[in-house]
């Protein structure tokens, strides 16, 4: 499994033109010239992912925590990064908060309830009554669903990027040590 490298046939450019940032300064992303290699499932799948990371209903800082710590704890370097580097600050999260998503448990409550959330998804395919309770205090049903789903989808696209083992982005953030 490989990226697609340039030059791109028609179909493949618009593709990317859609699914890369405006104004990013960036060439293609190597995930999205990975998935540019089936492009029928990238038209199938690219408005869901634009829906959760653009169009949901949970904060930006509540979505990229979700999101951070779900390719943190699933080893995706490479897309724990990108979002290191493009939404630190943008979504209310610092880059500190980045790392300590990435290596271990400290965010302040109410953000906590979302680690926890994470954790248990991906460790149980669940949450416990205990974070759920905690999920539907703070957040409707269609926030919790959306939480869910942005976990799954995540890890999805962690397995993915593990799987093809992607070179990271020379410019993305990268993993703290420890």
């Amino acid at each position: 499994m490989r990226p697609i490298d340039p030059p791109y046939e028609p179909r493949v450019a618009e593709l990317l033109a859609k699914l890369m940032p405006a104004g990013s300064g960036h060439e293609p992303l190597a995930l999205f010239r990975l998935f540019a290699v089936h492009l029928e499932l990238a038209d199938r799948t690219r408005p869901l992912a634009s829906g959760l990371l653009n169009h949901g209903l949970l904060t930006a800082r509540d979505r990229e925590i979700v999101i951070a710590r779900t390719t943190a704890k699933c080893g995706a370097e490479y897309e724990w990064g990108v979002h290191a580097s493009f939404f630190a600050g943008s979504s209310g999260l610092s880059r500190d908060e980045y790392d300590v998503l990435a290596t271990e448990d400290g965010l302040p409550e109410p953000d906590c309830v979302l680690v926890t959330a994470v954790d248990e998804l991906l460790d149980a395919a669940t949450l416990s009554d205990s974070t759920r309770s905690a999920l539907e205090l703070r957040y409707s049903d269609a926030q919790v669903i959306e939480l869910v789903l942005l976990a799954g989808w995540y890890r999805s696209i962690a397995t993915l990027i593990n799987a093809a083992r992607l070179p990271l982005e020379s410019w993305a953030a990268r993993f703290p040590p420890g």
